[in-house]
């Protein structure tokens, strides 16, 4: 899209108030969903609801396939469709709802920083889990990825994502990484954010962020998917203050609102 037509969509978007059957899509959640996917979700769900807008989460077996990027979530608001978090918050923000417009330009770098590192590690780490270590592949990933389909559809689709990951693995450096190493990356990931969070509320002192937003996703997820071991939700457990935000906004946007995140989640620990 040109920038032209980017700014005029902008200027349509603003125009428009935030519908109240506003939805956000995703794969089916009991079944189907894998944990990363589950992640973004989540996180974008949280940053909705950090700006006051409501959005109905609607299952599909075919959500990432009828996502404009090929990815979830994606909401779908009046006539616009739009996919995965950063795009979704540049389009609220078109709408005039930000998070981060109280902070400096240094504390905006410092975000952007914080959530390329969460993408770069906690989802890359989700991704090698899923498609890349062997038990969670054969004992998770296959089966649950290719569920909505019939014999032997959902085979030739779990081996043709499991294929895609892969690549992608090597071309970034992480095809030859053991689960041991990942597993250290996931710490080391952690740690920074336990660092920059603290003893604040949220990572940005006394109001959420989209960083927040993206970090509860992931970690929440992590926390409360079971897999075939405990060893990656141990990472996060490792940090109680990163245990206490996670609680602290499950309960503040979601609870109190009596809104389940999972219809049957709870702690791992």
């Amino acid at each position: 899209m040109s920038l032209v037509a980017e700014a005029f969509v902008s200027q349509i978007a603003a125009a428009e108030p935030w519908p109240e059957n506003a939805t956000l899509y995703q794969q089916l959640k009991g079944e189907q969903i894998l944990l990363s996917d589950n992640a973004a979700s989540l996180a974008v769900q949280a940053f909705l609801q950090m700006c006051n807008l409501p959005i109905k989460v609607v299952c599909r077996a075919n959500a990432e396939y009828m996502s404009p990027s090929g990815k979830v979530p994606f909401i779908h608001v009046g006539n616009q469709v739009v996919s995965e978090l950063g795009p979704i918050v540049q389009f609220v923000k078109a709408k005039g709802h930000s998070l981060s417009d109280g902070l400096d330009e240094v504390q905006k770098a410092e975000m952007k920083a914080y959530m390329e590192l969460v993408n770069n590690m906690l989802l890359t780490a989700e991704l090698y889990l899923q498609w890349c270590d062997e038990a969670t592949v054969g004992e998770i990933t296959h089966a649950r990825y290719g569920s909505p389909y019939p014999w032997p559809l959902n085979h030739i689709l779990a081996y043709q994502k499991q294929w895609e990951v892969r690549r992608k693995m090597k071309a970034i450096g992480w095809g030859k990484k053991t689960l041991d190493q990942v597993l250290e990356d996931v710490d080391q990931c952690c740690q920074a954010l336990s660092q920059r969070l603290g003893t604040q509320p949220y990572f940005f002192n006394k109001q959420p962020t989209e960083l927040d937003a993206l970090v509860f996703g992931h970690l929440y997820t992590i926390l409360t998917t079971q897999l075939t071991s405990d060893e990656l939700s141990e990472k996060v457990k490792n940090y109680s203050n990163l245990l206490a935000f996670c609680r602290r906004i499950e309960q503040h946007y979601f609870e109190d609102r009596g809104k389940v995140l999972k219809k049957h989640s709870r702690w791992y620990f």
